[in-house]
């Protein structure tokens, strides 16, 4: 497994196929508390669904183009974060993640996203980094203030979220 040590407790791992039965037990569990942000969730109705995932992500990675990581919490597996896209022309890429309810609070989102900022700007060579939020995740949205990241704007009218039309709070950081 390729891992990234963030500190004692903290590390992200490469996707790997291995994934896929704890990201479908999680979600199983924890359905209705992450599609309060995130559209996918309501389609995971079964393990192959996190294996056409994983195998997307791999080749995605493969390309260059993406990079999918499961974030480990002491020994466990607890979420998730990723470049969602990886712009070499532009050297910027766009970072999402989610994580699950009971390990909220602890950091582990705030230092992961760090730690994905120091790879995009120092091993990837990119000028900007993008985190788009729902405006009234306010969580989401301090993760991105706490690491010095701008309100670039609002653009209403941004996603249909299982039904519900809602408005991205669109944050960046520039290697500068």
């Amino acid at each position: 497994m390729f891992t990234i040590e963030i500190d004692s407790e903290l590390k992200l791992a490469l996707i790997e196929r291995s994934f896929a039965h704890k990201y479908f037990e999680i979600v199983s569990k924890e359905e209705k508390y992450l599609s309060q942000w995130l559209a996918w969730p309501s389609h995971a109705k079964s393990e192959d669904f996190f294996l056409r995932f994983v195998s997307k992500s791999l080749l995605d990675y493969a390309e260059g183009k993406a990079m999918t990581c499961g974030i480990i919490y002491q020994d466990e597996l607890v979420g998730n974060i990723s470049f969602n896209s990886i712009n070499h022309n532009l050297k910027m890429a766009e970072i999402g993640y989610w994580l699950r309810e009971s390990y909220q609070g602890k950091g582990i989102i705030t230092r992961s996203v760090s730690k994905f900022i120091n790879i995009a700007f120092s091993d990837l060579n990119l000028e900007k980094i993008q985190i788009s939020a729902g405006e009234n995740n306010i969580p989401s949205r301090k993760v991105c203030e706490r690491l010095g990241m701008k309100l670039e704007g609002v653009i209403s009218n941004c996603e249909n979220l299982n039904g519900r039309i809602i408005n991205h709070a669109v944050y960046g950081l520039s290697k500068e």
